[in-house]
């Protein structure tokens, strides 16, 4: 089985910023998109930022700027720097991977168990 953990997350002021990491372990054969995500109490969960396995970058339009999605293919590790944080930003952030486990079958989505992260005014 494949797992994801999210750390990172926590209380911080207005303006400040925030690394998150995620990490996958377990019986993986590659990783193709990796994502983070954030969902606001009473809110839909969104998209934040996206980044493929060639490096490819995308972010939502409130993040662009201040945030910097990035991966180890390597380690399959996928972090979410956060600069200029502001209260708008609070949420539960949870990371998502599209995993292949065998050539036999094709890639799957996974998902941690959410970091929260709350920025205070």
């Amino acid at each position: 089985q494949v797992q994801l953990v999210e750390s990172g997350g926590g209380l911080v002021q207005a303006g400040g910023s925030l690394e998150l990491s995620c990490a996958a372990s377990g019986s993986i054969l590659r990783v193709y998109n990796m994502g983070w995500y954030r969902q606001a109490p009473g809110q839909q969960r969104e998209l934040v930022a996206q980044i493929t396995r060639g490096q490819v970058r995308d972010y939502q339009d409130s993040v662009k700027g201040r945030f910097t999605i990035s991966r180890d293919n390597v380690m399959n590790i996928a972090y979410l720097q956060m600069n200029s944080l502001n209260p708008e930003d609070t949420a539960l952030y949870y990371c998502s991977m599209d995993v292949q486990i065998t050539d036999r079958e094709g890639s799957q989505a996974y998902w941690g168990q959410g970091t929260q992260v709350t920025v205070s005014s």
